[in-house]
């Protein structure tokens, strides 16, 4: 789940994320000094706040890649530049991570060149071309480790996640079928917790067996005259569990013989709340609003598992 971490890498970023409908008439002098208009989109383009970002994404690029080093490859030896097919791991999970990472920050950087002024068009260039920048340098990374290697699949994921939100927003100037993630703590982790974490946030990067990946489809959207509300849509999941290893489970870990667990794929059908679409007067709030649409919330749920019954969940997360 290495690319996971770039969804974090950026979250300061989402902070930007302005209510669309708003924008602000600021010059570039006087952008920063009044607070009431920060969160608001500008209509020109403002070098103050593009400085902003430009530094703040070189910086944390930086950060990010030496973070991740020590996080997933300091441990294991390297290599002379490889590929690697690993299109078979864990059930896809890591795919589905790939595409919905690609997704989700492409979508947020977007998001923070237009409220810093950049039209449209030049904005989504530049979420889809620093994203799939972030993303490659890991491949690459991964491709000097012998653990690894450059993985052509994951190169797949990664375009089919930044093209479903270039498409939709050039199309249709707005993102009719979000992208959302979910996760909780399994108990897998606590058998190889090197490989799947020792705490939470470990967990939330490695631990692909608690994380739901969700196509939120929003009726109202397609069809304006619709029941549904704007702010209501239709959640299809995507998860898998029994994982503790990538292509099979070991019995053995550590001189330790570990439980035999049954890996198997999980579908869901629920509800999604489409915090974005809640209209609010309030700038901050519809910047916070974005931010946490970004998280499939709890709702209801019917999960379809791979070999098993249909199971009713009263609240999914």
């Amino acid at each position: 789940m290495k690319s996971f971490i770039l969804l974090f890498s950026f979250f300061q970023f989402l902070v930007s994320q302005a209510s669309e409908p708003t924008f602000s008439k600021l010059s570039s002098d006087t952008a920063f000094t009044d607070s009431i208009h920060f969160f608001s989109n500008t209509l020109q383009a403002n070098k103050k706040r593009i400085n902003l970002l430009n530094y703040s994404i070189s910086g944390t690029y930086g950060l990010s890649m030496y973070w991740l080093y020590t996080q997933w490859y300091k441990d294991y030896p390297g290599s002379s530049f490889h590929f690697f097919n690993d299109n078979s791991e864990w059930l896809q999970m890591d795919k589905f991570a790939h595409t919905w990472d690609a997704y989700l920050i492409s979508k947020s950087i977007s998001k923070c060149y237009k409220w810093a002024g950049y039209e449209n068009k030049k904005s989504i260039l530049y979420g889809i071309a620093i994203t799939g920048l972030y993303q490659t340098t890991i491949e690459v990374f991964d491709g000097f480790s012998k653990e690894w290697g450059f993985s052509g699949g994951d190169i797949l994921a990664n375009s089919i996640g930044l093209a479903s939100f270039a498409f939709q927003e050039l199309h249709w100037k707005e993102q009719r079928i979000t992208l959302k993630l979910s996760f909780h703590q399994t108990k897998y982790s606590s058998y190889r917790p090197k490989l799947l974490g020792e705490n939470i946030f470990e967990n939330i990067i490695k631990d692909y067996n608690g994380l739901t990946n969700w196509v939120c489809i929003n009726p109202h959207s397609f069809f304006k005259n619709s029941v549904f509300p704007k702010w209501l849509s239709l959640a299809i999941g995507f998860g898998a569990e029994g994982m503790t290893g990538g292509k099979t489970n070991p019995e053995i870990v550590n001189g330790k013989i570990i439980p035999a667990f049954d890996r198997y794929r999980q579908y869901y059908f629920s509800v999604d709340f489409e915090l974005s679409k809640i209209k609010t007067q309030s700038a901050f709030f519809s910047s916070l609003f974005r931010i946490i649409n970004i998280v499939h919330l709890p709702a209801p749920a019917i999960e379809f598992r791979s070999g098993g019954k249909p199971q009713y969940k009263a609240l999914y997360f």
